[in-house]
Order: C-alpha cells, then sequence, then structure tokens
C-alpha cells in the first residue's frame, strides 16, 4: 500500500511540469489575448492587428477574446488573476491600468505588482468630433453653445475615467463650460450615438474617427495630444486653438500575469516587437489609425505605468472625476 502511494505521489508530480509547459518550448498551445473592451473599439483593433502577426511568429493561434465591463477592470483582474503560464495575455490600454487606481476606493489588481510589463505597443490621442449636420462649428463653438445652454450640450466616452471622459472634463474645468457627460461601456457604442445625432460631440480615438471624418459623416475639430496626429495633419491640437497645456494622451500594452517566466516574457516581447514593425501593421495602425507605435522593453514599460499613474492621478484630481 506505502509502495502504491509513493507511485501515485511521483506520477503526480511528473505530470504537474509537464502541464505548466516547459518555457524553452513555449508556446505549445493557443494563447488567449484578453481585451477588457467592446468590439470594435481602438483596443480591439489593435489586438487584432498584433495577434495576426504573432501567431505567425509564434506557431501558433492567438485567439483575441473581449471582455468589457466596470471599465475594463474585469477583463484586467480576470488575466491579473490567471495561471502565469503566458497562455493568457492582456492588451490593454491606460484606464483600467493607470486611471482606474486613482479614480476608484480600490481594484481588485495592482497593476504594478500582478501584472508583468511585455512591450508598450503604442500611445494614442482623442479627437473631439461632431456628426456632419451639427450647428457646432469649431470648439470656442461648442464651448460657447455650452455656456449659453448649461448641461445640454452632451458628450459620450467610453466610461467613466476613460480617456474621452478625461478630455471632456478637462475641457469644461479650463472653460467653465458645464458639459453633460453620458458613459458608454466602449467607444463604439458612444461614436454611434455621436453619429446619430444623440449626443452633441465626443472625444474619440483617432483610429476609430479617421474613416467617418475622411466619409464626411463626422467633423473633427481638435486633437487631444501634444502634436497633430499624422492621418489628421489639418485638425489642430487643443492647444494650438488657446487650450494651454491640454493633453490627454494614453497607451495600449500587452502583458501576462505577474510570476509568468522571464523566458516567456522575453518570447513574447520579441514577436510583439516583429509583428509592430511589419509594414502593413505601421500602415494600419499609425498611418492609417494615427497611433504612435513604440514597441518598448518590458522595462520601459514598466517605468510607464508608474510615471503614468503619477499624471492621471493629478489630471483626476484637476477635473474631480469620481467612479460614482
Amino acid at each position: 500500500m506505502a509502495i502504491s502511494l509513493a507511485l501515485a505521489a511521483w506520477a503526480m508530480a511528473a505530470v504537474a511540469p509537464a502541464r505548466a509547459g516547459n518555457p524553452d518550448r513555449y508556446p505549445e498551445r493557443p494563447i488567449r489575448v484578453i481585451v477588457p473592451y467592446v468590439a470594435g473599439g481602438a483596443a480591439d483593433i489593435t489586438a487584432r492587428v498584433v495577434a495576426q502577426k504573432m501567431s505567425v511568429e509564434l506557431g501558433v493561434a492567438l485567439v483575441v477574446e473581449n471582455k468589457p465591463g466596470a471599465n475594463g477592470m474585469i477583463g484586467t483582474d480576470m488575466v491579473a488573476k490567471a495561471a502565469p503560464d503566458g497562455y493568457t495575455l492582456l492588451l490593454d490600454a491606460s484606464g483600467p491600468l493607470v486611471v482606474n487606481p486613482s479614480l476608484y476606493k480600490s481594484t481588485p489588481y495592482d497593476p504594478l505588482k500582478d501584472l508583468a510589463p511585455i512591450s508598450q505597443l503604442t500611445s494614442y490621442q482623442y479627437v473631439l468630433v461632431v456628426p456632419r449636420d451639427s450647428p457646432i462649428h469649431g470648439v470656442d463653438d461648442l464651448v460657447r453653445e455650452a455656456r449659453a445652454h448649461p448641461g445640454q450640450v452632451t458628450y459620450g466616452s467610453a466610461g467613466i475615467g476613460s480617456g474621452g471622459h478625461l478630455a471632456g472634463e478637462l475641457l469644461g474645468v479650463m472653460t467653465g463650460a458645464k458639459l453633460t457627460h453620458a458613459p458608454y461601456k466602449g467607444n463604439a457604442q458612444a461614436l454611434t450615438d455621436v453619429l446619430g445625432g444623440q449626443l452633441t460631440f465626443t472625444f474619440d480615438t483617432v483610429v476609430t474617427s479617421v474613416p467617418h471624418i475622411r466619409a464626411g459623416r463626422l467633423r473633427g475639430y481638435a486633437v487631444s495630444g501634444p502634436r497633430r496626429a499624422g492621418v489628421l495633419p489639418d485638425v489642430p491640437t487643443m492647444e494650438e486653438l488657446g487650450y494651454k497645456d491640454f493633453n490627454v494622451t494614453q497607451f495600449q500594452g500587452l502583458l501576462a500575469p505577474a510570476g509568468t517566466d522571464p523566458r516567456v516574457i522575453a518570447r513574447l516581447h520579441d514577436a510583439a516587437v516583429k509583428a509592430l514593425r511589419q509594414p502593413d501593421v505601421v500602415h494600419k495602425l499609425e498611418t492609417e489609425g494615427g497611433n504612435d507605435i513604440v514597441a518598448g522593453t518590458p522595462e520601459a514599460f514598466a517605468r510607464t505605468l508608474r510615471d503614468d499613474l503619477e499624471r492621471f492621478r493629478a489630471l483626476i484630481r484637476q477635473t474631480g472625476v469620481t467612479a460614482e
């Protein structure tokens, strides 16, 4: 009996490492890439473009799964609590990682302790857009309308604390205009209601607005970053229009659960960088989409996470945004 139990214990111990996998042979099966937003938004577009190229490099499928909810925290927490084996990854944006920890009293994860940075993929900004039939003819015109009719000028965003929300709140704080915010579960839904005329305007990600601007369905009046977007060279920055120090820029990045083997992180980083250097990826994300491709190291991404936590904490204090 004792011999049988010993053999059983030995067999279980032998099987456990096999299930975990050998990092030197990684990857050996498909990889899930969790996007904590609805399909069709900026992060989803980036995830699908990059995942397809990484699949070729890694020799296994990277399957993108959308897990929206709780301002991106549901999908982010799912990965933070996943097995650190390299088979569940997170393609996330700034919101859940560096905004929510200041916006909420607590988050179910610690972005610096529970996740392992692989690479900052891109940085991106927003563009203030109105529907083509809007009577608003510029940012100053929008501000005048909001001052004349407090609360009647409405804007949508991907959710409370999203970049689009913070940009709208910053505009309100800077001008004293009372704007009414409508939070959605993703940029795509907010943009749909702007296109339909249910909302006055939105600060939408450049990548999702550009096709509508080019088709004449939207008019873009300003971008939220310190430089003009290459795909919208005729659209000025908010600062150029006189809104001094207006800067709402964010990132997209690839992460794994904390504790993931460094060899796996290095393999994924290498595949991500190679994907981002592909000419068609550059064209899709940068030339067409208005992103700045970063393709940074894990160490650089870790520094960005720490620095942006401080930057957005200051912005949230300035705007008075709360999660309620």
